[in-house]
């Protein structure tokens, strides 16, 4: 009986041996990054999965990489990718403070606001989780469906940071705004980033050509929305008051590259921002200005270790796309010299930047950056502390210990100047990051 026994399981063994091996080379593949292994069917389209699961990422820095395993159909022609990282920071203020969790100059307390002039602060909100699907199909190409999300809803609620499907160059659902150049973003611990970048999501549907040597050419239109301060500077009935609004935003973009880490991008921005008003006999009114923004944003390589990120931004009735000035519903403002009327205020935002690699695994960076906001018709009368100028530095070093882990320290310094009190405010913090992408 005992022979029989090892018999059959000799046979058992060396029946399996074959399709354990079969399996070791080609279920399991090596991907790019070391120590990486995804778990793919057993046809030899599984590679061309994992490429598209790379390609497709989004090049801003947050963004979080591949996930480390993948379940594929049987075929190899889908796959399914959970991941995300999770990321804690400690911050430190001192000399003055920013009344925010992130970085912003526009949240440097006014004077007397505060006697406070140091402040500690920890934040994990920003852990991010995805789901992933890619495939490869006849008639709609590759294509990818992507939703992700943080903790930075009320009360440390989960919250949608993109929701999203992509086929065919077009892109439907929720994601980072087209007046952005995602690529060109420098990198910070700050998770409010640079003053004057443009930054902002949105519900969209963009169509991307990118089919012609070292070009690339996108048309979008975006859910419309509008950041205003209502009101009068009357006293008597004139007013005006938030409104539906009745066409999306239209944006455009090109974007000339050379090389792998190198290229130009400039954009443009059109929308019509809707507002009801009341005449002096108390009747309502459906009032309407126009917003438009214009951008000139890059990012290059000087030589072998050192990169350059830059951007500047110009336009009237932009401010929930630019950075700082998205604290301040500055889109529309009231015009004291019509009461009944709302007015789209001239604002300029930039940054300039540089980031040096001293070796696969450390690198580090500084920016500075400025947001701007012109007075019009006489605005503000009433209010001589309202943020008219901003100024933002940041420098940092990240140092990828592992694949997986990341850690990084930075020192921010802002800068906030008032309309008519020309006094500036400023503020120091420390900022020190612990990342683990899964």
């Amino acid at each position: 009986m005992k022979t029989t026994l090892k018999s059959m399981a000799l046979l058992l063994g060396l029946g399996l041996l074959p399709m354990v091996v079969n399996a070791q080379k080609k279920i399991i593949i090596e991907d790019e990054e070391p120590n990486a292994v995804v778990l793919v069917s057993q046809d030899k389209a599984g590679d061309e999965i994992v490429k598209i699961m790379h390609s497709t990422r989004l090049p801003h820095f947050r963004e979080p990489n591949a996930p480390r395993f993948l379940l594929t159909d049987t075929k190899g022609r889908f796959a399914l990718g959970i991941g995300g990282y999770l990321q804690a920071v400690a911050e430190y203020d001192f000399g003055g403070i920013a009344k925010d969790i992130d970085f912003f100059p526009s949240s440097i307390p006014a004077k007397g606001a505060t006697a406070v002039k140091n402040q500690f602060q920890m934040d994990i909100t920003t852990s991010t989780l995805f789901l992933k699907m890619v495939g490869r199909t006849k008639r709609l190409g590759d294509f990818v469906v992507y939703a992700a999300g943080n903790f930075r809803g009320d009360n440390y609620t989960f919250q949608m940071l993109n929701a999203y499907a992509q086929f065919l160059g077009f892109t439907m659902g929720y994601s980072y705004g087209n007046f952005m150049d995602l690529a060109a973003c420098p990198t910070t611990i700050d998770y409010g980033g640079p003053s004057g970048i443009a930054y902002y999501r949105t519900v969209q549907l963009a169509y991307t050509y990118s089919k012609l040597k070292h070009w690339q050419f996108t048309g979008a239109i975006e859910m419309p929305s509008v950041d205003a301060t209502y009101g009068s500077y009357s006293t008597d009935k004139n007013a005006s008051v938030s409104a539906a609004q009745r066409m999306p935003n239209f944006v455009a973009t090109a974007q000339y590259h050379w090389g792998p880490n190198s290229h130009i991008q400039a954009g443009a921005l059109v929308r019509s921002m809707t507002y009801d008003s009341y005449n002096k006999a108390g009747d309502l009114s459906a009032k309407s200005q126009i917003g438009w923004g214009i951008q000139l944003a890059s990012t290059f390589a000087i030589g072998k270790n050192l990169q350059f990120f830059g951007e500047a931004n110009y336009g009237k009735g932009i401010g929930q796309m630019l950075n700082d000035l998205s604290n301040l519903n500055v889109d529309l403002v009231p015009d004291p010299e019509d009461p009944s009327k709302m007015q789209a205020l001239p604002m300029m935002g930039w940054y300039a930047g540089l980031q040096y690699t001293f070796s696969p695994k450390v690198f580090m960076s500084a920016t500075y950056s400025a947001t701007r906001l012109y007075s019009d018709n006489g605005w503000p009368i009433n209010n001589s502390d309202f943020y008219r100028y901003g100024q933002y530095f940041v420098t940092n070093i990240f140092w990828n210990v592992t694949n997986e882990l990341q850690v990084g320290a930075e020192y921010l310094r802002g800068w906030r100047t008032g309309f008519l009190d020309n006094s500036t405010r400023h503020a120091n913090r420390i900022n020190v990051m612990m990342q683990y992408s899964f």
